[in-house]
């Protein structure tokens, strides 16, 4: 059971970046999709996350009209398009999966992680 996350870099503030999270068929298969991030000397905090058909999608209030998770459950693998990036984003991003919870944004809520992707943002 793995999940990969890519895409990472760095961009300049108001510029954007897309997360890739792949997933074996095992990892991801009914699963919620979540992507959360640590920045350093802080928590690990929720970002987004989708629901197995994509019917449900939530954001964090922070990234909420500037991220947009999607999934192609075909390629076992979920996006998080990151626009109009702020030097608050800097942190490593991680993708998540696990059953469809309430406590979305808990993340003791998931089963599997991937191994993290770090997005830096310069001002």
């Amino acid at each position: 059971v793995q999940l990969q996350a890519s895409g990472g870099g760095l961009v300049q503030a108001g510029g954007s970046l897309r997360l890739s999270c792949a997933g074996s068929q095992r990892a991801s298969s009914g699963y919620s999709i979540s992507w959360f991030r640590q920045a350093p000397g802080k928590e690990r905090e929720f970002v987004a996350v989708i629901t197995w058909g994509g019917g449900s999608i939530f954001y964090a209030d922070s990234v909420k009209d500037r991220f947009t998770i999607s999934r192609d459950n075909a390629k076992n693998t979920v996006y998080l398009q990151m626009n109009s990036l702020k030097f608050e984003d800097t942190a490593v991003y991680y993708c998540a999966a696990g059953p469809k919870s309430r406590n979305y944004d808990l993340a003791r809520s998931y089963r599997y992680w991937g191994q993290g992707t770090l997005v830096t943002v310069s001002s």
